[in-house]
């Protein structure tokens, strides 16, 4: 059997679609598996910030479309990126286990700051610029795009004095970041956004590929993944609604954090499959 599976064409793309590609291989042997490389409209407009070319789904749109036409079996996504409704008859038949969720602040070598300093951070995101406000009353934004490397560049030729990265993404493509200065978020003062740190899989519901796919995903993360998107659902959030969510498994309970447009904050845990409930009760909370 061969499986084809959709893929952007970032190293980080790759990276991620690597490691599903490798968790199938190792519980079917037999699979082929070929990857299909798509370049997104999120791609391919790098000088204006997502808000304003449609959103997460500039990064899906293209792959979607080949899963409905039947071009390929399964797409690799980062689920962070995922719109909030996917396409019709397609499904997230499973996810890997979570990496580091945490969002960082990276300065150039020997830089830090402190909350009465004055300094430029490279972020488009809405839910970085707020969280970092708090942290830092003084900073001012700039909007940046672009892969990881290209950040980085940036960054050290002086665009920007910081900037936000994911812990993850570093992570997954080997990056050294031992030549600048870096500060670890934890989600108890900086939420990350739903579903960092995922990589999720979807599929046409009711496929051969969906049902390869669940048998390999990982069930405390797809909990977590399942509880976050409902964050997102319940909230509206897409990128111009600058919402958090960090959810985890703890003995045998789901603890869930989450945040609005405005910052409000309200945790509190529940049996897993008790988590729309919780969802709503947490929002009323805000």
């Amino acid at each position: 059997m061969t499986l084809k599976i959709g893929t952007r064409q970032s190293r980080l793309a790759l990276a991620q679609t690597e490691m599903f590609a490798a968790a199938l291989r190792q519980e079917y042997p037999e699979i082929n598996i070929e990857f299909v490389r798509f370049t997104t409209r999120g791609d391919r407009i790098l000088d204006r910030p997502l808000d304003r070319i449609g959103g997460k789904g500039v990064f899906v749109e293209e792959i979607e479309q080949a899963l409905k036409n039947g071009d390929i079996d399964v797409a690799v996504h980062s689920a962070k990126d995922l719109p909030v409704q996917l396409g019709d008859g397609l499904e997230i038949s499973g996810v890997l286990p979570r990496g580091d969720y945490r969002d960082m602040l990276v300065m150039r070598k020997g830089s830090e700051f402190s909350p009465a300093d004055r300094f430029t951070v490279g972020t488009g995101s809405l839910r970085r610029r707020m969280n970092l406000a708090k942290l830092y009353p003084h900073a001012e934004f700039a909007d940046i795009r672009g892969n990881v490397d290209t950040r980085l560049r940036k960054l050290s030729d002086g665009e920007y004095d910081a900037i936000v990265l994911a812990a993850a993404g570093t992570e997954r493509l080997g990056l050294s970041l031992a030549e600048f200065t870096v500060r670890m978020f934890e989600y108890t003062e900086f939420l990350p956004a739903p579903c960092q740190a995922i990589i999720a899989a979807e599929c046409s519901s009711g496929s051969r590929a969906a049902e390869l796919v669940r048998s390999v995903s990982h069930r405390e993360t797809m909990l977590c993944f399942n509880a976050e998107r409902g964050v997102t659902a319940a909230l509206g959030a897409d990128c111009t609604v600058p919402v958090g969510a960090y959810s985890e498994i703890s003995d045998g309970m789901l603890r869930l954090t989450l945040s609005d447009r405005n910052g409000n904050t309200a945790q509190g845990e529940c049996p897993p499959e008790k988590g729309t409930e919780l969802i709503k009760e947490l929002i009323s909370q805000l």
